[in-house]
């Protein structure tokens, strides 16, 4: 077998750990790159472990920032809830990990990429086509798809003797209820117990968000301001304090939606390779903005731009959902979100409680709200008799069609 360079997306679960020893018992170099998209890890006991393993280097990447701007916030900005419910932020993440992780390789002159994906889910398809678009002269190694490794790995007990045998410095148990992915949009949770769609999730499960029942029920008052849909600052208005740095904002909003018992779903939800899979998702942060965000859109964006934008959100979720970052039809909807975003500024006023966003008000320089037009106190340069011709015009086709449907059924 050729030796190759190999970048390896480790995490230093069980899986990764394995995925890299039997990767240098095939006689390739293999680098280790950790990509920090906000989850709670020792970074410094992933790399000691993952140089134990025998990784000839390990990369810890912090892509914090970059996944706020570039991912998280044009997401929220485009609507982006995949089958009305799912707000993405395991697929939002998947991009910025395989995009660091190709410019690693090119760093180091690797001629391969590797991953620990599954061969039943989205992840595999989600990091795949990003190599593909970003590197196709390498190599993609999945060992999940090699029929040599599923032969030698049935399930997580194989594993867990693998790492024993070889000395591989894991944290995992043959016992695992669930599985959960996290980052700093949110954390999920599927397999295992959970695999049961009419099995409740334990309590003890959720690490980011209270139960409606241990909320507070003194509400906390926020006022979060977006330029371009973007969010920009938010401002506590009981203790004054304010955060503006994107990074900084979102946890923010997540340690408050967390108090309020605010993100959490629990869905039955279509993968991209054709199976339903239940997932429980954790996004208090993202949820909090979505509905700041939904809400200034109602004074600020034009009827017709956010019906045509309404139109393509769902097409967006389901582009970023089955790994299509990096496309030409992603290319063409980004152009148009931005375009759609454009003079979206201004505040809205919010109450969090019990599970709760309510909006409590909203303002915008760029505000298409016209009070004295509005008004039903006084006429605002509206002339009421205009309505008697436009209803009549609207009238016409329905008239049309009731007289065909009469006659159809006379017949």
């Amino acid at each position: 077998m050729t030796r190759k360079k190999v970048v390896l997306a480790y995490s230093g679960g069980l899986d990764t750990a394995c995925i890299l020893k039997t990767l240098l018992q095939q006689g390739h170099e293999v680098i280790a790159f950790v990509a920090n998209v906000g989850q709670q890890e020792d970074f410094e006991d992933i790399q000691r472990r993952a140089l134990a393993t025998g990784a000839s280097e390990v990369f810890i990447e912090d892509l914090r920032h970059e996944f706020v701007t570039d991912f998280i916030w044009p997401a929220i900005a485009g609507k982006a809830v995949y089958e009305h419910r799912y707000l993405l932020g395991t697929a939002l993440a998947r991009p910025i990990i395989a995009k660091r992780q190709v410019e690693i390789a090119r760093r180091v002159g690797a001629t391969a990429l590797a991953h620990g994906a599954t061969g039943k889910g989205n992840d595999q398809v989600r990091f795949e086509l990003a190599f593909a678009a970003l590197a196709p002269d390498l190599e993609i190694i999945a060992p999940w798809k090699d029929p040599e490794f599923l032969a030698r790995f049935q399930g997580r007990r194989d594993l867990l003797a693998f790492a024993e045998e070889h000395n591989i410095p894991v944290e995992a148990t043959a016992e695992k209820p669930y599985s959960n992915d996290e980052n700093l949009m949110h954390r999920s949770y599927e397999a295992g117990l959970l695999e049961d769609p009419d099995t409740a999730p334990p309590s003890d499960m959720f690490k980011l968000t209270r139960s409606i029942e241990d909320a507070p029920d003194a509400p906390d008052r926020i006022i979060i301001r977006f330029k371009d849909a973007l969010p920009i600052a938010v401002e506590h208005l009981d203790d004054g304090s304010r955060v503006t740095e994107p990074v900084a904002l979102l946890e923010y909003l997540n340690d408050l939606g967390g108090r309020h018992g605010i993100g959490r779903i629990d869905i039955v939800e279509n993968r991209f390779v054709g199976i339903k899979s239940r997932g429980v998702y954790e996004t208090p942060g993202a949820t909090i903005l979505h509905a700041a965000l939904r809400d200034l859109e109602g004074i600020a964006m034009d009827r017709e731009v956010r019906r045509l934008r309404d139109m393509l959100s769902p097409r967006f979720s389901e582009i970023i959902y089955n790994g299509f970052w990096f496309s030409p039809e992603m290319d063409f909807i980004e152009a148009a979100f931005r375009q759609s975003a454009a003079l979206i500024d201004g505040e809205v006023r919010l109450a969090l409680v019990k599970g709760n966003v309510v909006v409590e008000g909203r303002s915008s320089p760029s505000s298409l709200y016209d009070p004295d037009l509005s008004s039903m106190d006084i006429a605002g340069g509206y002339d009421q008799q205009d309505a008697r011709g436009f209803i009549r015009l609207n009238a016409l086709r329905l008239s049309a069609h009731h007289l065909i449907v009469e006659q159809s059924e006379d017949a």
